[in-house]
């Protein structure tokens, strides 16, 4: 017998007939003797649905009753499909996160998970129920409702499965697994049959849509074995495992990545002295603003420039908050662009192999494509390009790194 954790989002539970489907899965999976525990996102659309909602009273409401209203989809998910797994005969419990007890800090929109406490699921288990929890969501030290992010019922499913102990995890969607890059934009991408933890957390990191990064995190700390497969077909998906010898030999390059959610801020004519980095870009990450990219620039007449990336949704708090550093420091001007995007080679075979990067910007070069930001890592280099070349950067890095299928 196996403890088993799914996880279906809200493409997967997106419809009755498929919260049906959804329940006969989990209960084949049940009447083979495996304890399953189900984490589910809000139907598709109903989170945007809700934002809509509240848009309509008030266009920056309170972050706290924002949590309270959003964590409702997910409620009604698990209901849902506690009544399809009781209709065919299989006994189901349903809990909210505040009833499992995921206990998280207060940040409200972008909570991260503390501590989960597994004894009334694994209690339920062992009386032979399917548990059925609310992903993205949990509750503070105070009992207030507080919500993880987008993507973060992939972060609560994984979570379950570290508190708990689970033999595997599985994220079922829309997609049968991990691909070379998104097929939406290259026909020929490949579905990859294993990659590492590294590789999956670079690739969420850059851009890659299939799991949520913290989700990621939690599944390599915990070393939780972690598998993506389809909701709507069988088949083995993609393993998500611990790097092992074998891997190292492979392709260079297992994967490309983009991100089309990037703005760039730049602050010019700083004074180039100690510290001035942390007065720049300290105001924006206390405002709990992620930074991504950074480039600092000195001229010849001792100024800096500090040019850096952010998601886009952030961009208007961080320009505020830039022009008011400008004002302080004495800077000559402060300039956005939000037509930029961000394309990411990633691959563990970097390690052993030279000449990455040049042949990554040789090919972009062969297409006219210009490079305005570069930032690498062990084994990712991410570049930063007009959006409008966003699409012909990906096919041509796809084709030019042979991850073309039949390449």
């Amino acid at each position: 017998m196996s403890l088993i954790v799914q996880k279906y989002g809200g493409t997967s539970v997106g419809s009755i007939e498929r919260i049906q489907a959804v329940a006969a899965r989990v209960a084949k999976s049940h009447k083979q003797g495996d304890q399953i525990v189900v984490a589910v996102s809000a139907m598709s659309g109903e989170t945007n649905r809700l934002i809509g909602l509240a848009k309509e009273i008030e266009e920056q409401p309170a972050a706290r009753e924002m949590d309270v209203l959003v964590s409702t989809g997910e409620q009604v998910t698990i209901a849902l499909l506690c009544m399809a797994l009781h209709k065919i005969g299989i006994e189901a419990k349903s809990y909210t996160g505040s009833q499992v007890r995921i206990l998280t800090d207060d940040s409200h929109g972008k909570a991260r998970i503390k501590q989960i406490d597994g004894h009334k699921m694994q209690d339920d288990l062992n009386a032979g129920l399917v548990v059925v929890v609310a992903g993205f969501q949990g509750s503070d030290e105070s009992g207030n409702i507080t919500t993880l992010g987008r993507g973060g019922s992939d972060t609560t499913a994984v979570a379950l499965a570290a508190a708990l102990q689970a033999d595997e995890c599985q994220i079922y969607t829309d997609v049968d697994g991990v691909y070379t890059t998104d097929p939406r934009v290259v026909s020929e991408a490949q579905r990859l049959e294993k990659i590492t933890f590294e590789e999956m957390l670079e690739m969420a990191s850059q851009g890659s849509k299939v799991l949520q990064i913290r989700s990621v995190e939690f599944a390599g700390k915990y070393k939780v074995p972690l598998r993506v497969k389809s909701s709507f077909e069988e088949g083995p998906g993609t393993l998500i495992s611990l790097e092992e010898d074998d891997l190292m030999e492979k392709a260079v390059v297992s994967g490309i990545a983009f991100n089309r959610d990037e703005a760039k801020l730049t602050i010019r004519g700083i004074p180039d002295q100690p510290g001035v980095a942390y007065k720049v870009l300290g105001p924006i990450s206390d405002a709990n603003i992620e930074i991504d990219v950074i480039v600092q620039n000195v001229a010849k007449d001792n100024s800096a420039t500090i040019t850096f990336t952010v998601h886009r949704n952030d961009l208007s708090a961080a320009h505020e908050l830039l022009n008011q550093i400008a004002k302080d420091l004495g800077a000559q001007e402060v300039e956005t662009d939000d037509a930029i995007a961000k394309v990411s080679i990633v691959g563990v075979g970097m390690r052993s192999h030279a000449g990455v990067a040049a042949k990554m910007f040789e090919i972009l070069a062969a297409e006219n494509i210009n490079i305005q930001l570069i930032t690498t890592s062990e084994i990712k280099i991410a570049v930063v390009v007009e959006e409008r070349y966003l699409e012909l950067a990906v096919r041509t890095l796809h084709t030019g790194f042979g991850l073309d299928s039949g390449a």
